[in-house]
């Protein structure tokens, strides 16, 4: 049930849906469309990397959603741009909820369209100018996808992603990076780069050698719901060697739901669920693992305060 917006642990969180996909269109009752809420964390965490606005109508719901993920031991979210319209929502959200820090960027994906529309320096210009704004504390999601944009699109992309790392050193916040197929490219650039003083590799997607590269280099990794499917043995040997000090945890909700609960929608309350499975991989005592997942993300984006 929620009183006044706010969700009671225990029930359905019913205020927030998973862009394009509502309970109505998949025929799902709400009781199958969220999972049950889990048991607290001994030691609060932040939820890394989150998009409260994919499916959210305004602030009062995605208070909602952080008021389920405090009852969770969720205590603060990254509220991530992956475009200019929420890039800027990201930005509101977090000067109106001292629970929120914000992240702003221009998706990869989207890059290589506004290049051809010769919009792409306009954008990121806009881009540089919310990263200056004082609760926004990241640039991102950036990065490579070479999954859904073909090879036309790589070098808009390689730009894009040089830009990106150029306004975070600017700024003086960490960047975060969306990698898909593309880890090897990934590395490069930020090798040849003058980089940012923290770089997260959001949803770690790599294996155990792309986390000891990110050991090498200091570069924090970040473990979604999916260290958590079944399918996903390199993503869990990448954690088993990640240094302890670089290690974060994030949702992407709506996305990536953890094991047993994927196909339903992904929200912040649920980190718990991932947490655990990532103490259990690393042979960790639950709570020494959590106060390093708090200390790490507070290392990166500072305080929330």
């Amino acid at each position: 049930m929620t009183i006044d917006g706010a969700y009671v642990p225990g029930e359905i969180p019913q205020t927030y849906l998973a862009r394009g996909h509502s309970q109505r269109e998949e025929g799902r009752s709400a009781e199958k469309a969220f999972a049950p809420a889990p048991e607290p964390l001994p030691v609060p965490v932040m939820d890394n990397h989150t998009h409260l606005d994919f499916g959210v109508p305004g602030a009062r719901t995605a208070s909602a959603a952080l008021d389920a993920a405090a009852a969770a031991g969720v205590q603060g979210a990254v509220q991530v741009g992956t475009d200019l319209e929420s890039s800027r929502e990201a930005a509101r959200l977090a000067e109106e909820d001292p629970r929120l820090l914000a992240a702003v960027a221009i998706h990869p994906n989207d890059a290589p369209e506004l290049a051809r529309d010769g919009t792409l320096d306009a954008a990121l210009e806009e881009i540089e100018a919310l990263a200056a704004r004082p609760r926004v504390r990241a640039v991102g999601e950036t990065g490579l996808d070479y999954f859904r944009t073909g090879p036309e699109g790589v070098d808009a992309q390689q730009y894009s992603f040089r830009r990106h790392i150029g306004i975070a050193r600017q700024a003086g916040i960490a960047v975060q990076i969306h990698d898909r197929d593309a880890h090897e490219d990934v590395v490069r650039i930020l090798g040849e780069e003058q980089l940012p003083p923290a770089v997260v590799f959001h949803c770690f997607s790599g294996d155990a050698g792309l986390a000891r590269i990110c050991n090498e280099h200091g570069w924090y990794m970040s473990f979604a719901g999916t260290v958590t499917f079944r399918n996903a043995e390199g993503i869990r040997d990448a954690l088993a060697v990640a240094d302890p000090s670089l290690i974060l945890v994030e949702t992407d909700a709506p996305f990536l739901t953890p094991h047993p609960f994927r196909g339903r929608n992904n929200a912040s309350y649920m980190v718990p669920y991932t947490v655990r499975a990532m103490a259990e991989i690393r042979g960790a005592d639950l709570a020494d693992f959590c106060s390093s997942i708090a200390a790490n993300t507070t290392a990166v984006y500072g305080s929330w305060d």
